[in-house]
């Protein structure tokens, strides 16, 4: 089930917004569509999901991705937890203010790019934490990309 919405929001759902918004107006440029697209989806509706997630059953989190065992870290994850509801609700709203989709990117590129480099470090990584990994470190430069070209006006 973790693979699936991971693949869906941060993978597919992107790219057939892109596709089918872009096959209903040709004239809009792709990289607008990508940050438009990759932050709802890949920000606003996978931090959503992945923060009610960890305030309703921070044990997955805990134990899955971080191999904490103990019931103290819970309250941490739960927080966590918060934190990526709060995020995913600005992501989900860029829907419909576009202005909040550069400093979604911004935010989510950091928080993305540090989460997957902290995986990376870690040895023995099992399945959850692989795939976590690769989806934070593909958002983080999909998301950098989409921040560099606002930047340089491309």
């Amino acid at each position: 089930m973790y693979l699936a919405v991971v693949a869906l929001t941060m993978f597919l759902l992107p790219a057939v917004s892109i596709f089918l918004e872009h096959a209903a107006n040709p004239g809009t440029a792709l990289m607008l569509l990508a940050g438009r697209w990759f932050v709802f989806w890949g920000v606003g509706v996978r931090l959503a999901l992945a923060g009610l997630r960890q305030v309703f059953q921070p044990a997955f989190t805990a134990k899955e991705i971080f191999h904490m065992t103990s019931e103290e870290a819970l309250p941490l994850v739960r927080e966590l937890g918060v934190a990526n509801v709060a995020s995913g609700v600005v992501g989900l709203l860029s829907i419909a203010f576009p202005s909040f989709v550069l400093p979604v990117a911004i935010s989510a590129g950091i928080f993305y790019g540090v989460a997957g480099i902290r995986h990376l470090a870690e040895r023995g990584r099992l399945r959850n934490e692989t795939i976590a990994m690769v989806s934070d470190l593909f958002m983080a430069a999909i998301l950098a990309v989409y921040v560099a070209s606002c930047w340089t006006g491309r």
